[in-house]
């Protein structure tokens, strides 16, 4: 099998006479194969320049055909413009081209015509998709490869939704994130309308629907360097803001993750972006919450998903409080046992209280430290999955009962100061969280809430100390 690519012009004539000598050979040779590539004048340059570049050819004309060697590993030969392909079918195949100037004129004015009639009516279709533009910043963390899966679950989202992912990753290698794209396109999910790479800011957010917020910095001993880390933190942070507000929708949704300075990341974006309703950013603490739940879990020997509405307070990825005033357990094998949902508290079926209030916290807060140490990465799929839990329940609101913990704005409740991005109970409800108020405030929480409250302030003074 002969098989020939043919690439040129709208509006060349020698295009024209070439695809008629393409036509001619491909109906009387059964051997013979032609793959037609026509473009406006317009992107003719450019995609001649990249093809070339590509392939490591030299041609600078209309058309420009070459032979597809399928029967040697696919490699392709060039043989040039018209001339070289009409020398081409006269040597091999004894066929040639009369084709009268006028008609070559005539025919180059239809392609064009024809051309412009589909890029037309391609525009026309596309403007009848409305896609859910998400951004995803640090696009080349381990967090953002575990989330393009998860993002291609259409119960994320309303029915029908497709989406317009945007990666980005300032500095970041364009190879990589090249490489990122590709895979994600293998995944041949329908709900993946385009998918663009970026790493510049200039563009950042525009026409954002989502914004998945993933930057982390390396956590730092020394004092001098970790302020100066936070206020580089900070600094990023403030432009996205900046860019949030000015290229975003207004009814923007902002998901803030990591594993460092999570409430502060929170805090700038939305400070940096007045336009948009606080109550649309929020700072992920599912990952921590759902590590104190399988905690619970191996101590109790049941399945993680059976531990319910572990309350995480405070600062995230700080000085944060696990709360089991409100957590239950499921299927759990004790003196009391019940249909499947039954549930029971899980302070009434763990009476060891010394492991509560010691193991058990220091287990939660070294559980993540040593996956990455073994892993030598971060912990990609546990942060995934509490950004894709959030996005749920933003859309779908949260199963009735459910406690979900999550950073929002503090309006003053708990005694916790107004103002500050805090970790508290809530649950989703029409499409907006709602912070839980039924919860009891003891003395060990209250403490715990004004460490909490303390560090967040001083993160706070640290990134915007010298700025007015």
């Amino acid at each position: 099998m002969a098989k020939f690519v043919l690439a040129g012009r709208a509006d060349c004539p020698y295009y024209a006479k070439a695809e008629l000598l393409a036509d001619l050979l491909q109906r009387n040779l059964p051997s013979f194969s032609i793959y037609k590539i026509c473009h406006h004048p317009k992107d003719w340059e450019q995609w001649l320049e990249e093809t070339c570049e590509k392939n490591g050819w030299k041609h600078d004309r209309s058309p420009i055909v070459w032979r597809e060697l399928v029967d040697r590993g696919g490699k392709e030969l060039l043989l040039g413009g018209f001339s070289e392909f009409l020398e081409h079918a006269q040597g091999y195949y004894g066929v040639s081209s009369d084709m009268m100037t006028e008609m070559m004129k005539n025919i180059a004015s239809e392609n064009l015509q024809t051309k412009i009639d589909v890029m037309e009516e391609e525009a026309y279709y596309r403007s009848l998709i409305k896609p859910l533009h998400i951004w995803i910043t640090s696009a080349l963390s381990p967090v953002c490869y575990a989330l393009l899966p998860m993002l291609g679950k259409r119960d994320l989202f309303s029915e029908n939704t497709v989406i317009s992912l945007h990666l980005l990753d300032i500095g970041g290698s364009e190879e990589e994130l090249c490489s990122l794209k590709t895979e994600a396109e293998d995944l041949a999910l329908p709900i993946f309308h385009e998918i663009t790479i970026h790493t510049e800011l200039s563009e950042a957010f525009r026409d954002a629907d989502v914004v998945l917020i993933l930057d982390d910095i390396q956590p730092e001993e020394d004092q001098a360097l970790r302020e100066r880390a936070i206020k580089e933190l900070a600094d990023r942070c403030q432009n996205y803001g900046l860019l949030i507000d000015s290229h975003s929708h207004k009814e923007v949704r902002v998901v803030v993750a990591g594993n460092s300075y999570v409430n502060l990341k929170c805090l700038v974006v939305m400070q940096n972006a007045p336009s948009i309703n606080p109550h649309q950013f929020v700072a992920t603490a599912i990952q921590l919450e759902n590590e104190a739940r399988a905690q619970l879990a191996k101590k109790l020997n049941i399945n993680t998903a059976d531990v319910k509405d572990v309350i995480v307070w405070g600062n995230i990825t700080g000085n944060s409080y696990i709360d089991l005033q409100r957590a239950k357990v499921f299927r759990y094998d004790g003196a009391i046992f019940g249909p499947p949902d039954f549930s029971q508290p899980v302070l009434e079926v763990i009476y060891d209280r010394k492991w509560l209030e010691t193991d058990f916290l220091a287990s939660v807060r070294s559980r993540r430290c040593a996956a990455e140490d073994k892993m030598h990465r971060p912990a990609g799929l546990s942060a995934a999955n509490g950004i894709a839990t959030v996005l749920q329940c933003w859309n779908h609101d949260s199963p009735v009962d459910d406690v979900l913990s999550l950073g929002v704005i503090s309006e003053g409740q708990f005694g916790i100061p107004k103002g500050l991005v805090f970790s508290m109970p809530v649950k989703f409800q029409n499409g907006a969280w709602i912070v839980l108020s039924d919860v009891e405030i003891s003395d060990t929480l209250k403490e715990n809430l004004i460490a909490a409250s303390n560090e967040l302030m001083n993160e706070m003074e640290i990134a915007f100390r010298g700025k007015s």
